[in-house]
C-alpha cells in the first residue's frame, strides 16, 4: 500500500514537473523563424581608415654616424619624415547594416563609417562589395550605403510607437566579428534621452549588444525592423544589460533626406531649456513636475518672433505631451521646416496656446540650442582632447571639487593612446592640480613633447591614474 503511495506521488510529482517545464516553453517565443526570413538581409561592414602619423619619433631615434657611412642613406630613406612626408597606418573598425531596398541601399550607424576610406560590405552568403556612402548624419547617427546588386532581400519595417515596455524583441549583427549572431530580450523603455544625443528618442532594451552589432536591426516578434541598434550603456567596454536602439521611422526619414538631397534639415524653435523640478512646478501652478521650462530665448529665433518668453513650461507640442525637457528636441526636429506647430505652455500659472512657425535648424548651433550655456571649451592639441569647466552637478555626482571634464576625443593622439575617455574629469596633471580651464591650459603649455606624465581622471568607477605622452602641438 505504501509502495504503491509512493509511485503515485512519484508520479505526480513528474507529471507536474513536465507540465510546469511545457507551460515555460510555450511562454517562449520562438525566433527561428524571424532569424531564417531575415538573415540574407543582415550584412557585416567592415571599414579601413589610413591614418596619417607623423614619423618625428623615429626621426629623433637615428643614432649618429660618421660622414659617408654606408647605412646613412638607408637610415634616411626610411627614417626621415622630412623626405619622405608622413608614414601611414591603417585602422580597421567592424560593424552590421541591413538591406532596405533591392537595388542595394543599406543602412547602418554613422559612427561605424566615420572617417572611413574603404567600406566593405558582405552578406551572408560571403560575397563582398566596395560600398560606396551615400550620405551620413551625425546627429542621428545614421549612414546609407549604396552596393552595385540587384535583386536583394529586403526587410520590413514596423511601427515602433506600438512596441510595448516589456515586449520580446531580437537583434542580429556582427559582435567582435561573429557573424550573423542573434541575441534577444525585452523593451526596457522607450523615448530614452541620452546626454550626447538631443535629437533621438532612444528604445531601450536589454538585448546584448557589443561592438560590431551598431547598425544592425532590432526586430519585434512579427519580424518586423523596429530599430537600429546603435549604442550601449558600459563601464567596462562590453554588454553590461543597457542598449539603445534608434526608432526606425526617424533612421527611415534620416535615410530618405540623405539619398535625395545628401543632408539631414531639422526643425528650430530657438530656446535654451532645463528640467521643471518638484520646487519649480510648484512656483509655477503646477500639480507635478513635467514640461520644459524655457531658460533663454535665442534673438531672431521662431520661439522670439511667436512671443515665447523666459519662465514658459513648454508641456505639449503638436498634441504630444512633453513629460521632460528631453522629450522636445526630438519632437522639434522632427517638425516640417516652415510649417506652424501648436505649442502648449504655462505662463503665469495659465495654460497658454502659441503657434510657432519652425525653421531649419542652423548647422552651427545644432548642439548648443537645447543645452545650457556653457563657457568655451579649450582644446590642446598636445594631448589630443577638448574639455570644458566643470559643472557643479558633476562635482556633487563625482564627489568632487575641482576638475575640468573631457568632452571629445581626436581619433589619433595622446589622449586616445593613453585610454582618456570622453566624459572623464581631469583632476591633476603631472602632480599639479587642476581647478580651473586656465590652471589646464597652462599646465599643458608646459608640457614637453614626448615625454610621459602622470594624469589624474575620475571616472564614476573611481580614480585612476593614465600615463600621458604629449605630442607637438
Amino acid at each position: 500500500m505504501i509502495k504503491n503511495m509512493n509511485r503515485i506521488f512519484f508520479s505526480l510529482v513528474v507529471v507536474t514537473a513536465l507540465i510546469v517545464s511545457f507551460a515555460a516553453q510555450a511562454s517562449l517565443p520562438d525566433f527561428t523563424g524571424i532569424v531564417e526570413r531575415a538573415k540574407n538581409s543582415v550584412v557585416n561592414i567592415s571599414t579601413t581608415t589610413r591614418i596619417k602619423k607623423k614619423s618625428s619619433e623615429s626621426k629623433r631615434q637615428i643614432p649618429e654616424l660618421p660622414e659617408g657611412s654606408p647605412f646613412g642613406e638607408l637610415f634616411d630613406k626610411f627614417l626621415n619624415p622630412d623626405e619622405f612626408g608622413e608614414r601611414r597606418r591603417e585602422g580597421r573598425s567592424l560593424g552590421s547594416g541591413f538591406i532596405i531596398s533591392s537595388d542595394g541601399y543599406i543602412l547602418t550607424n554613422h559612427h561605424v563609417i566615420e572617417g572611413a576610406d574603404e567600406v566593405i560590405v558582405r552578406f551572408s552568403n560571403r560575397e563582398e562589395y566596395v560600398a560606396r556612402i551615400v550620405g551620413s548624419d551625425k546627429a542621428s547617427d545614421i549612414a546609407v550605403l549604396k552596393v552595385d546588386a540587384d535583386d536583394l532581400p529586403v526587410l520590413e519595417f514596423g511601427d515602433s510607437d506600438d512596441l510595448k515596455v516589456g515586449e520580446w524583441v531580437l537583434a542580429i549583427g556582427s559582435p567582435f566579428g561573429f557573424d550573423h549572431s542573434v541575441t534577444a530580450g525585452i523593451v526596457s523603455a522607450k523615448g530614452r534621452s541620452l546626454p550626447t544625443d538631443n535629437y533621438v528618442p532612444f528604445i531601450q532594451t536589454d538585448v546584448a549588444i557589443n561592438p560590431g552589432n551598431s547598425g544592425g536591426p532590432l526586430f519585434n516578434l512579427d519580424g518586423e525592423v523596429i530599430g537600429i541598434n546603435s549604442q550601449i550603456y558600459s563601464r567596462t567596454g562590453g554588454f553590461m544589460g543597457l542598449s539603445f536602439a534608434i526608432p526606425i521611422e526617424m533612421a527611415v526619414d534620416v535615410a530618405d533626406q540623405l539619398k535625395e538631397k545628401g543632408r539631414v534639415s531639422r526643425g528650430w524653435l530657438g530656446v535654451l531649456i532645463q528640467e521643471v523640478t518638484r520646487e519649480l512646478a510648484e512656483s509655477f501652478g503646477m500639480d507635478n513636475p513635467h514640461g520644459a521650462l524655457v531658460a533663454k530665448v535665442l534673438n531672431e529665433s521662431p520661439a522670439e518672433d511667436a512671443g515665447l518668453q523666459v519662465g514658459d513650461v513648454i508641456v505639449e507640442f503638436n498634441g504630444k505631451k512633453v513629460l521632460r525637457s528631453s522629450s522636445l528636441p526630438p519632437l522639434v526636429g522632427r517638425s516640417a521646416v516652415g510649417k506652424k506647430a501648436n505649442v502648449a505652455i504655462i505662463r503665469n500659472k495659465s495654460r497658454k496656446n502659441i503657434k510657432v512657425k519652425i525653421a531649419e535648424l542652423p548647422t552651427s548651433i545644432t548642439q548648443a540650442a537645447y543645452t545650457p550655456e556653457k563657457d568655451e571649451p579649450k582644446t590642446s592639441a598636445a594631448l589630443g582632447m577638448s574639455v570644458y569647466p566643470l559643472s557643479a552637478s558633476a562635482q556633487k555626482k563625482l564627489k568632487i571639487r575641482s576638475g575640468v571634464q573631457v568632452i571629445d576625443i581626436d581619433e589619433v593622439g595622446a589622449a586616445r593612446d593613453a585610454g582618456i575617455q570622453k566624459g572623464d574629469v581631469i583632476t591633476m596633471i603631472d602632480n599639479r592640480d587642476i581647478d580651473s580651464i586656465d590652471v589646464f591650459e597652462d599646465v599643458t603649455d608646459e608640457l614637453k613633447p614626448g615625454k610621459s606624465v602622470a594624469l589624474l581622471v575620475q571616472r564614476r568607477s573611481g580614480p585612476v591614474f593614465l600615463a600621458i605622452r604629449p605630442e607637438d602641438s
